[in-house]
């Protein structure tokens, strides 16, 4: 399934998001008010050493807020890794960068399993003073230095992290549940298929579950998952919970069997919104959801409901975003 529910950005970082166009092509905004988006095409197909050439000569780069990079290939398609070297070599020259999105790239551009990412650690180290961190692919090759992979570290800063794959490798998931972030407020993970190397286990969740590693986290995504019915059971008993406002559990294979472990664990009144979007329960357990949860007055979303799939009398069931 292509990644429909993975778009592209309008505004990131609360800027308004400004492609880099061709050299002397418009009048460029100030460096501090949008968030700059570098895509190769849109740039008039510059590889993406001259493209980043381009922008670091044309943009004041000490008062840049936000980066999105979006396509970073100008012909055949390429691994992320030479350019995000190219980023992070040059990150004192961006002291005011608050934000960084990897990979806004959209179906028609690359499926969200093709996209070859990288070793994404450098970014957090190279940028102490990043608040909002967004890496968008996962590939299902496992091909080393071509793989999204992370390293535990302690960063200060960050506020924002979510990482959106159709198959999320578990090596990912536990080092971020071994990372130091006092200052998380928001994660979400899409965790993916198997298929497409979203390979992590509900056990690997349980760091994060435990609530200590991120002492002021206020919104949980555990999304996007075939194993969803079992992350429901988990997060129904998980110390976490009681410091949320907000938790999604949405884009994947949940059914009755998890929702109906959420609503038999600990109570969800606190929170301000609940988001099971995309799902797969009957309209009995819908309703219960919203009776217990919305009780209170939360936003308990349950839109894109979905109908299992039959096929030699068996019944399949898919998330939001896979390949």
């Amino acid at each position: 399934m292509t990644f429909t529910h993975a778009d592209r950005f309008d505004t990131f970082h609360g800027l308004p998001v400004f492609p880099l166009p061709e050299p002397g092509d418009q009048t460029l905004p100030q460096a501090g008010d949008v968030a700059w988006r570098l895509d190769c095409y849109e740039a008039g197909e510059l590889p993406f050493p001259e493209l980043w050439e381009a922008f670091t000569a044309q943009v004041a780069s000490k008062d840049v807020r936000a980066l999105v990079i979006g396509p970073w290939w100008d012909d055949e398609y390429s691994e992320l890794r030479p350019a995000l070297e190219l980023i992070v070599a040059d990150a004192e020259r961006f002291p005011a960068l608050r934000a960084l999105f990897l990979a806004d790239v959209v179906g028609e551009e690359c499926e969200i399993s093709w996209l070859q990412l990288t070793d994404v650690t450098p970014v957090l180290t190279a940028f102490p003073l990043l608040r909002e961190f967004v890496v968008r692919g996962g590939d299902s090759q496992g091909l080393g230095e071509e793989s999204l992979s992370l390293h535990p570290v302690r960063h200060e800063a960050l506020r924002v992290l979510r990482f959106e794959s159709g198959g999320l490798p578990g090596q990912v998931v536990r080092a971020i549940g071994a990372c130091d972030l006092p200052a998380l407020e928001r994660l979400e993970l899409w965790l993916g298929v198997e298929q497409y190397g979203g390979d992590a286990t509900v056990a690997d969740l349980a760091p994060v579950l435990s609530g200590a590693r991120f002492p002021t986290l206020r919104h949980l995504g555990l999304q996007n998952s075939e194993l969803q019915d079992e992350i429901a059971a988990s997060v129904a008993s998980a110390p976490v919970v009681a410091q949320l406002e907000s938790l999604s559990l949405s884009l994947g294979t949940l059914t009755d069997t998890g929702a109906e472990a959420l609503l038999g664990g600990q109570p969800l009144h606190h929170l301000a919104r609940l988001d099971l979007h995309h799902h797969y329960l009957s309209d009995a357990v819908a309703d219960r959801v919203r009776a217990s949860v919305g009780s209170a007055g939360a936003e308990v979303v349950l839109s894109d409901r979905q109908t299992p799939h039959r096929w030699r009398d068996e019944e399949w069931r898919y998330v939001a975003v896979s390949e």
